[in-house]
């Protein structure tokens, strides 16, 4: 079903530089995932990229096939899908790198004190805000179609539980707690439209490099202790930053140990 929310709307809050490289934008009221949906239709051209908005998931997803829960009107969800020319270098950073557009866009609608825990969730208050899911479309050709998924709560009703992940966070939070004077949902989309669009050219040009120095104000973990359940090994120590690869660098008793892909809980 279509949404009540104006797609032309969002777009006004886009420059004429992201709009002119918008192939569609598509709202709905309630979906089974936005993700799903554009891995499913037609990558755009390299160098263009389409959306899709909803305010309510039914079958919504993080990383490791986790569910990410919204009740109608709790919260934004968005997908933006890329096409680069070429496979970019140190494509698992991507997911950095789009946290710090995140934080951008929240900047700019005078949201701050937002934080990232490596390596895609969104926190404030100590609390999951959001998260995001980056997923490889793959075809033939030399492109590259990446579509990336934010979820955001905006507004969580006091007597809903979202399912925030208990190794990590002992709550949910969302926009609403940090500013109640919040944006309407179509500038909200539309400067998070906007600042994807500009990460994505800035990624492809110039890598993790161009976003490690944001990333490492924005770094909720550096400096907790943490265990990482990793897939053939575990490790517990100090987290340590990223590395320039944006991998997680852990300090341990025996030395730092370099984490690609695992999951964190905090001791």
């Amino acid at each position: 079903m279509m949404s009540k929310l104006e797609a032309s709307a969002i777009q006004q809050a886009l420059t004429s530089l992201a709009a002119a490289k918008l192939d569609q934008l598509e709202v709905f009221d309630d979906i089974p995932s936005t993700n799903s949906y554009l891995l499913s239709k037609p990558a755009p051209s390299p160098g263009r990229f389409r959306v899709a908005v909803a305010d309510h998931q039914t079958a919504g997803r993080g990383r490791h096939d986790r569910k990410w829960i919204t009740v109608p009107g709790s919260g934004l969800c968005l997908s933006f899908a890329y096409t680069f020319d070429r496979m970019p270098d140190q494509l698992p950073a991507l997911t950095l790198a789009i946290g710090v557009g995140v934080v951008a866009a929240l900047q700019q609608l005078n949201i701050d004190n937002i934080s990232l825990k490596w390596p895609n969730d969104i926190v404030a208050l100590d609390g999951k805000l959001g998260g995001i899911l980056t997923e490889v479309r793959s075809g033939g050709g030399d492109g590259v179609t990446v579509v990336t998924g934010i979820g955001l709560n905006v507004h969580i009703p006091e007597d809903m539980d979202v399912g925030a992940e208990s190794e990590w966070a002992h709550r949910a939070t969302d926009l609403h707690s940090i500013s109640p004077e919040l944006p309407a949902r179509e500038l909200l989309a539309g400067t998070m439209v906007e600042h994807l669009f500009a990460t994505f050219e800035k990624f492809d040009a110039l890598g993790f490099a161009g976003f490690a120095a944001a990333w490492r104000q924005q770094d909720w973990l550096r400096g907790r202790e943490i265990d990482v359940d990793m897939p053939n090994e575990q490790a517990s120590g100090i987290a340590a930053g990223v590395d320039v690869d944006g991998a997680l660098i852990v300090d341990t008793q025996s030395g730092p140990v370099r984490v690609v892909s695992g999951s964190i809980s905090i001791r």
